[in-house]
C-alpha cells in the first residue's frame, strides 16, 4: 500500500530533485530555491527557502550527519549551507565555470562530488572545502553520481549513456555503456549482496535513462581488484525516458519517476511492480526514500512534491523485467486506467458511464462525437467536445511514446510533441502556451540558453507544424499509431 500524505507546492516552477537526511526533507527548482521541511509535520523551516544561486538549482543533497546540505546550479557553483539555521557555509565555484548537474556526500562526509555539463567531476574536500581532486568523463556531461557504502568509491553516469566507476584518488576503474541515449540517474543499495560464482559481496545499484529503461548491475568494490560492474537485468515498466530512481534504506524496494508522469515502485529481487502512482500531471523528476523508513518523495515539472508511507511489499502487477513485461501506453488501458484518467481529467462523473459500457483504453481512444451521442448518450454539446480534445491530446500522447519521436517536434519546455509550434527571439522553437507561459512568469530570459531575450514577440513556425502534421499522417498510414 503506498498512501500519498502530503503534497507540497511552494516551489514556483519545475522541482528538480529531492533529498531527505533523518529529519528533513529539502527540495530545489528552477525557481533558484531550495526549501527544506520538517518531518515532523512537513512544515518549512523558518529559514526556507534558501536563496542563494542565480540559476536553476539542479540537485541537493544531506551530509550523513545531516547537518550540511549541499546545492548545485547552472550558474556554476556548489552550495553547502548548515541546515540547523540556514547559514551558507561555502560557495565551491567548478574550476571550469561549468553549469552544475549533481553533488553527493560520501557515506563517512569526507568528500563531495561535483559534476558539471562539461563532463568535468570535482572531488572536494569536505573539511577544508577546497578542490581535492579533479577530472572529466571522456563524453557528455556528467549528470548522475552515487557513492560506494564504504565511500571510497563513486559511480558517475553522462548523457552519453556511459557508467564510470572511480576510486577516492581520482582514478577510473571501470567504464561501461549502460544507455545509448543517455544516463539520467544512477543509484547503490548499501546492502550488500551475495555473489556465489565470485564468493564475493556485491552491491545492487540501478540506473535509468532515455532509453525509457531501468537497469541494474551487481557492483564491486574491493581496492585489490577495483571496481566491477555486471548486468542483472532491465526493468521496463515505463513507456517513457526515465529520469530519477532511488534504492530504499533497506535495499528491498526501487522507485523511479518517468517522462510518462508515473512513479513506479519494483520490488528489488523479482523486478515485480509492487505500486504504479499516478498523481502527478507532469514529468516526474526526482524521487527519494528518507534514511530509517519508508517515506518516499517525488517530484515532478507539475511544481509540486508528494511524500508517501509504504507499508509492507504487495506485488500487484507482474513481472517487469524485460522480457516479460508489456508498455503501458493508451491503448493497454484497463477499464480502471480509464476510470483514473476520466477523474484526473475532471470528468468523475462519467466513471459510472465508461465502466458501464466496458471502456477501455483502446475503446477509449476510438470515441467519436457520434459514439458520444449514440452509443454513451451523452447530450451536452460542450461535455462532448471537452472530452474529445482530452483524448486527442492522449492520442498524440500515445503516438509519442508509441515511437521514436523526432527531437525536432518536441518542445524544449515540456519535451512533449508540439501543437502550435513558434519561433522566439533565440531562434528557437516552442510550444506556443509553454513559451507564453514562460515569457508571463517574467522570465526574458532563453529557456535553452539562458541569455536575454532581445524580443518577447513569438512567430508561428507552420513550416514545422505542417512537418509535425506529416509525421503524423505517416505514422497512421503505417498502422504504428492508433487511428484518428
Amino acid at each position: 500500500m503506498a498512501t500519498l500524505i502530503r503534497t507540497l507546492t511552494d516551489h514556483s516552477d519545475d522541482v528538480n530533485c529531492c533529498a531527505f537526511s533523518s529529519s528533513c526533507l529539502a527540495t530545489c527548482s528552477l525557481d533558484k530555491t531550495v526549501r527544506i521541511y520538517s518531518l515532523n509535520d512537513f512544515t518549512e523551516l523558518p529559514y526556507s527557502p534558501l536563496k542563494g544561486h542565480t540559476y536553476a538549482v539542479h540537485c541537493c543533497c544531506f551530509s550523513p550527519s545531516g547537518h550540511t546540505l549541499a546545492s548545485c546550479s547552472t550558474d556554476g557553483a556548489t552550495i553547502v549551507w548548515d541546515t540547523r539555521d540556514g547559514r551558507m557555509l561555502a560557495v565551491l565555484e567548478q574550476p571550469t565555470g561549468s553549469p552544475v548537474r549533481v553533488c553527493r556526500f560520501s557515506p563517512e562526509s569526507s568528500y563531495l562530488v561535483s559534476g558539471a555539463a562539461d563532463g568535468s567531476v570535482v572531488l572536494w574536500n569536505v573539511h577544508s572545502m577546497k578542490c581535492y581532486r579533479s577530472g572529466n568523463v571522456k563524453d557528455g556531461s556528467l549528470v548522475a553520481c552515487a557513492f560506494s557504502p564504504c565511500g571510497n568509491f563513486f559511480v558517475t553516469g553522462s548523457s552519453c549513456g556511459d557508467l564510470t566507476i572511480w576510486d577516492d584518488k581520482m582514478r577510473c576503474l571501470c567504464n561501461e555503456k549502460a544507455h545509448d541515449l543517455g544516463v539520467t540517474c544512477c543509484d547503490i543499495s548499501s546492502h550488500p549482496v551475495s555473489d556465489d560464482e565470485h564468493a564475493s559481496r556485491y552491491f545492487q545499484m540501478a540506473s535509468c535513462g532515455q532509453d525509457n529503461k531501468i537497469k541494474v548491475w551487481f557492483i564491486l568494490f574491493a581496492d585489490f581488484l577495483g571496481g566491477e560492474l555486471r548486468y542483472k537485468c532491465t526493468l521496463s515498466g515505463h513507456s517513457a525516458p526515465v529520469l530519477a530512481c532511488a534504492f530504499s534504506y533497506d535495499g528491498q524496494m526501487l522507485a523511479s519517476g518517468s517522462v510518462d508522469k508515473y512513479v513506479i515502485i519494483y520490488e528489488t529481487n523479482t523486478g515485480n511492480i509492487l505500486h504504479t502512482l499516478s498523481q502527478h500531471t507532469r514529468y516526474v523528476t526526482a524521487c527519494a526514500f528518507a534514511p530509517h523508513s519508508l517515506l518516499l518523495a517525488t517530484g515532478s515539472m507539475d511544481k509540486a512534491v508528494h511524500v508517501w508511507q509504504l507499508d509492507n511489499k504487495q506485488p500487484c502487477a507482474g513481472n517487469a523485467i524485460e522480457k516479460d513485461s508489456k508498455i503501458r501506453t493508451a491503448e493497454n488501458w484497463s477499464e480502471d486506467d480509464v476510470s483514473a484518467w476520466l477523474c484526473a481529467r475532471g470528468f468523475a462523473e462519467l466513471v459510472g458511464l465508461f465502466k458501464a459500457n466496458n471502456i477501455d483504453g483502446k475503446e477509449l481512444l476510438n470515441l467519436t462525437r457520434e459514439s458520444l451521442t449514440n452509443e454513451l448518450k451523452i447530450e451536452s454539446l460542450g461535455l462532448r467536445s471537452k472530452i474529445l480534445q482530452k483524448i486527442e491530446e492522449l492520442r498524440i500522447k500515445t503516438v509519442s511514446v508509441s515511437v521514436a519521436v523526432p527531437d525536432e517536434f518536441l518542445c524544449p519546455i515540456t519535451r512533449e510533441l508540439m501543437k502550435d509550434p513558434v519561433i522566439a527571439a533565440d531562434g528557437y522553437s516552442y510550444e506556443k502556451e509553454a513559451i507564453e507561459n514562460w515569457i508571463s512568469n517574467k522570465r526574458r530570459s532563453s529557456p535553452m540558453t539562458n541569455l536575454p531575450l532581445p524580443s518577447l514577440v513569438l512567430t508561428p513556425n507552420r513550416t514545422l507544424k505542417m512537418a509535425i502534421s506529416r509525421w503524423l499522417e505517416t505514422q497512421q498510414k503505417c498502422g504504428e499509431t492508433t487511428s484518428f
